[in-house]
């Protein structure tokens, strides 16, 4: 289940990393501003996108129930939520050129920071309505659609930043700019690409997905009473991180510029264990529909092993091929830097990115897992004490107070890491999560164990 996810995450990664490579190209100005206005951007709307793609754990819930209307009818309440934010990502349009206006800048990172910001937003609710119908596909097991479709739109997007930024095949050049009109437009493919399959006649007439189109009150705002808290989780959690990364901007041109780069790489490692956590999620769920939960927590251990055997191959690259990573960004994406100059400080942060990108690895995987399982509270009120109780105080009282420079701050960034995987281990070996339940139960019997292992293949 979990391998279409790993390469539709990983060429999202690719796109990402192809992107910035791009933008290293043509402008030191536009790779320094791409990764902090883009985090901010997806920032902004990744409580909508995990509150809309929360739909996932219960149609995953619904099919391992053997409800295949209920599947549908999941899917429609996502839809809609993911609709319905449209209007809030626009209204926070305003409140991201603020936060990045008292960042503190440069003048021309920051002229292109707010145009890279808004353009992105502005089409950004491509992002939650993406996760709610990939969730009808996904939640049933049905990940090579989800891949195909990714994996597509990912591909449009290489092809518009290549033609947008740098002018090409008749093409304006617009830069930056180029870039975030790519995203937005190339954001829309797959969503595209699921919903013509999601209201074709097959599919149509097994989970009657053209009948269930409204918005079901009860069953919507069971859906809001999980997925807030998911939302509220992912939306703190990246926050705290955009915050750090807003930071290490006033450390000085170097290791700005360094750091951008590091986390740019990082990219690389972090989206593929987004797919297998969204796999964790939903084996969990399916599991526990069928009030499975021995072999749920088996899919849990399971994943977090296949993420850990990911991850550790990896870090073993960081730590040996870090010429070879920077290299890639050491002409204009340097800053005007040198390529020695940029790897006696990028080495470190590779080496302290590898140690903490395990611990991550944990952190990613096991939410996802405690999710699926419907634990979204204590996800979230540990991931915000953790993030926003010692992550942000203690990066800012390193870097303003302290000053001891981006290593420091990097260190500590690996600690606070560390706390947070040793919380969501201690959650799910506890085994708290076996008891709750997300779905309404029908008043019948649950499918034969040998039917419901079949039913998690892709159809």
């Amino acid at each position: 289940m979990a391998y279409p996810l790993v390469i539709s995450t990983g060429s999202f990664s690719l796109m990402q990393f192809v992107d910035r490579v791009f933008l290293a190209q043509y402008s030191s100005v536009s790779i320094q501003a791409a990764l902090p206005a883009g985090l901010l951007a997806f920032t902004l709307c990744s409580a909508f996108m995990a509150v809309a793609g929360y739909a996932n754990t219960f149609v995953a819930q619904y099919h391992g129930s053997g409800d295949s209307a209920g599947c549908s009818r999941a899917t429609a309440q996502g839809v809609w939520m993911a609709l319905l934010s449209w209007p809030l990502i626009l209204m926070l349009i305003p409140v991201g050129r603020l936060l990045l206006r008292s960042a503190g800048h440069p003048a021309d990172v920051l002229a292109e920071e707010v145009m890279y910001l808004s353009i992105l937003m502005a089409g950004g609710v491509s992002i939650p309505l993406g996760a709610a119908i990939s969730s009808f596909f996904t939640g049933r097991g049905d990940t090579l659609t989800n891949m195909f479709a990714q994996v597509a739109g990912n591909a449009v997007n290489v092809a518009l930043d290549y033609a947008l930024i740098f002018g090409r095949w008749g093409c304006p050049e617009l830069g930056i700019r180029g870039a975030a009109y790519a995203t937005v437009a190339a954001g829309f493919v797959p969503s595209a690409i699921m919903f013509a399959l999601y209201f074709a006649r097959r599919l149509a007439a097994t989970y009657q997905t053209r009948r269930h189109l409204r918005i079901e009150r009860p069953l919507f705002l069971r859906m809001l009473r999980f997925g807030l808290p998911s939302g509220l989780h992912l939306f703190l959690d990246v926050s705290s991180f955009a915050v750090f990364v807003l930071m290490t901007g006033h450390m000085g041109a170097l290791p700005l510029a360094v750091s951008n780069i590091a986390l740019s790489i990082n990219s690389l490692a972090f989206m593929p264990l987004v797919g297998i956590s969204i796999a964790a999620g939903t084996l969990v769920g399916q599991y526990q529909g069928r009030r499975d939960s021995a072999t749920a927590a088996r899919a849990g251990w399971t994943s977090l092993k296949v993420a850990l055997y990911y991850m550790c191959f990896m870090a073993a690259t960081y730590v040996l091929l870090p010429r070879a990573y920077f290299l890639l960004f050491s002409e204009r994406g340097g800053g005007g830097f040198t390529l020695d100059e940029l790897l006696g400080l990028g080495r470190y942060l590779l080496l302290m990115m590898a140690t903490w990108g395990l611990l991550d690895t944990v952190n990613i995987v096991l939410a996802g897992v405690l999710k699926g399982a419907g634990d979204t509270r204590f996800v979230m009120w540990y991931s915000v004490g953790v993030s926003w109780g010692l992550l942000v105080p203690g990066q800012w009282f390193v870097i303003y107070h302290l000053d001891r420079g981006i290593l420091s701050s990097w260190a500590f960034l690996t600690f606070v890491i560390m706390i947070m995987s040793v919380g969501f281990l201690w959650r799910f070996r506890s085994g708290v999560w076996k008891t709750i339940e997300v779905i309404e139960r029908a008043p019948t019997m649950a499918p034969p164990r040998a039917a419901a292992e079949a039913s998690i293949l892709p159809e």
